[in-house]
């Protein structure tokens, strides 16, 4: 995986540009820690930052091959991600006449859209976001993958678009601002920490939309997808329909164990990841490979102080031991404590250049950093609970029924924090309203369906296209920031589109939640792990974290120079931190995002407005 960046301007002559193009290129340093390059011509400018995967010696970007009509023409590629089937594309290419100089994919993707143009998305079965610059055409391509795994925002101006892996690459550049207007601070409150496709909170930047490409040239900006879901009429008995994602699954974690450098799996010893994990360990064996190596996080003192309750039923400590001895891993197990989870909430807001999800997130910093150590890759397990139907807002008559997204039922909740300013400039319910209606305008129905069918055709649809994104970004920003680059199977396209059509009584086969998929691992995981209940990413229940986080939100309440303070609503905001406590369980936000995770997105926010200088215009 990488970094990538670039700008394309119609009025400067951008060779004289070359110490901006390398300021924004190193803001992906992070990502890319192995290797750096820069191209610049007179009107398109690219940078690179590596972390070197597939061929460490070959593959150095940006990379250049000619034109398929005329060869004194160039197309110029910056691309983050992996081709899973690059392969295939490389023997067909082969077939057709192309000479390959590198082991890598990155010229596969090159030469695919040589020859093939835009139709290469079509065949491509990855994770990724790159930018083509094709010198004859003097024209700009770009594209995202189908699930949006992989980030690419931009920003257009009259003769000009800039764009980069983060907003922190567009940012470095002399002429942008860090703003924030009316829109993108209702983002931060009513929707965050999840974010609507397409909104790059930032004043004037976007982002690429998963399944999406973009042309722009002299006659301006094209956007068009290139892949949704659409809905079809599922017509496999359960048997063929648990042996086909059974079949997917294996396939795509297959390919996804390519690498030249270490690889592991995270294992929380639920279903998902010790699905993943049991795969490894098979294509391990087949292949003549050493053992799996796994990791799990776990927070210091939380066996103390761990409560079930309804969106957290049991702790992963020993569901992970059953696994690992079953699967014979060699496992290494992460631990935090309070202090380091409080330290590293700054990190997270670096890593994604806005709050995120607290606590949810520094964890998975640290927990990164450390696997770092010893990998360079890991295989985990987001996505299932979209596509399968995994979390309580599919099984939950108030979620179902609410007006608004399963996984944040409590908007006025939210608006009460916001300052009455704030409330009258951004109008956060109507703007909620109006996302949540343009989601609902996407879903593709299938004529025929029942009511009933149809809403559970719709959770899906929101889960995949709205709250996936959430957990999809958080892992890339997170890990990247590392340098670790983390695959995620279950957003195999070819996955989710045969899921999404699995009519949901199929996927409550047995009665259980994600029925179809524990019918399909049978034989893979042992009985009782198969038949675990779903326990979301741990969180720390220490309440030593609610304490720490409390009492630094109580001293920002005081601190008249707080940059907060004119968006919240300052008395309310110190009313819950007063009364909160480690038995209360509000609903902030999915899951995990309870008081705690509040009072340290406050936090976040706090930083974020100082450390970036934001201006609220």
């Amino acid at each position: 995986m990488c970094g990538i960046t670039g700008w394309i301007d119609w009025h400067e002559d951008l060779t004289r540009h070359k110490d901006t193009v390398e300021k924004m290129t190193t803001t992906m340093e992070l990502r890319g820690p192995d290797a750096s390059g820069t191209w610049l011509s007179r009107h398109a400018a690219f940078g690179h930052r590596r972390l070197s995967v597939i061929d460490p010696v070959g593959g150095a970007q940006p990379m250049v091959r000619a034109s398929k009509h005329a060869e004194e023409h160039d197309c110029v590629l910056v691309y983050n991600g992996e081709l899973y089937n690059a392969p295939e594309l490389r023997r067909e290419l082969e077939s057709l006449g192309h000479r390959f100089r590198t082991a890598c994919d990155t010229e596969v993707l090159l030469l695919s859209y040589v020859e093939w143009g835009p139709d290469c998305l079509d065949k491509f079965n990855g994770i990724f976001a790159f930018a083509i610059w094709e010198t004859e055409k003097q024209q700009l391509f770009m594209a995202r993958d189908r699930l949006g795994v992989k980030p690419l925002f931009y920003r257009r101006e009259e003769g000009r678009l800039l764009f980069g892996s983060e907003p922190k690459a567009i940012l470095a550049h002399p002429d942008v601002p860090a703003e924030i207007d009316s829109e993108g601070l209702a983002e931060l409150f009513i929707i965050g920490p999840a974010r609507t496709p397409g909104q790059g909170i930032w004043k004037d930047m976007s982002e690429l939309r998963a399944g999406h490409c973009l042309v722009y040239n002299r006659d301006g900006m094209r956007i068009s997808p290139y892949w949704q879901l659409e809905s079809r009429t599922h017509e496999d008995s359960e048997e063929k329909t648990a042996e086909r994602v059974a079949e997917l699954l294996y396939d795509t974690v297959e390919r996804q164990l390519v690498s030249d450098v270490p690889i592991c799996t995270l294992l929380s010893g639920g279903l998902d990841s010790s699905a993943l994990t049991s795969y490894s360990v098979q294509y391990y064996a087949q292949t003549g490979q050493d053992r799996v190596h796994t990791y799990s996080v776990d927070y210091v003192d939380n066996d103390k102080y761990f409560t079930a309750h309804a969106y957290q039923p049991n702790s992963d400590a020993p569901w992970i031991k059953r696994m690992q001895e079953y699967l014979d891993t060699e496992h290494h197990e992460v631990k935090f404590d309070t202090p380091e989870l409080v330290s590293a909430l700054e990190a997270a807001v670096l890593a994604k250049d806005s709050p995120g999800m607290a606590d949810i997130d520094a964890s998975l910093y640290l927990f990164c950093r450390e696997i770092k150590k010893g990998a360079t890759v890991a295989l985990s397990g987001e996505a299932a609970d979209e596509i399968f139907g995994g979390y309580p807002w599919f099984h939950r008559p108030e979620a179902l029924n609410a007006q608004t997204f399963g996984w944040s039922l409590f908007p006025e909740l939210r608006e009460s924090v916001m300052s009455d300013e704030l409330r009258e400039k951004s109008r956060p319910m109507e703007y909620l309203g109006d996302r949540y209606s343009e989601a609902l305008a996407e879903v593709p129905l299938l004529p025929g369906e029942s009511d009933a069918e149809r809403r559970m055709r719709t959770m899906s649809y929101l889960s995949i296209s709205r709250f996936m994104p959430t957990l999809l970004d958080r892992k890339d920003r997170m890990s990247m920031a590392v340098g670790l680059e983390v695959r995620v199977p279950y957003c195999d396209h070819r996955l989710v589109d045969y899921v999404f059509n699995i009519p949901w009584e199929l996927k409550m086969a047995g009665g259980r939640e994600k029925g179809i998929l524990r019918k399909a691992l049978t034989g893979a995981l042992p009985e009782e792990v198969l038949y675990r209940k779903k326990s979301p990413y741990p969180k720390t229940h220490n309440p030593g974290y609610l304490n720490a986080v409390r009492g630094m939100l109580l001293e920002k309440l005081e601190d008249s120079s707080s940059p907060l303070l004119p968006l919240i609503n300052v008395q309310k905001v110190r009313e819950m931190a007063v009364t909160a406590d480690t038995s209360s369980h509000l609903p902030w936000f999915g899951q995990l995002m309870s008081a705690p995770q509040l009072f340290a997105y406050l936090l976040q926010f706090d930083f974020w407005l100082r450390h970036y200088k934001v201006k609220i215009v």
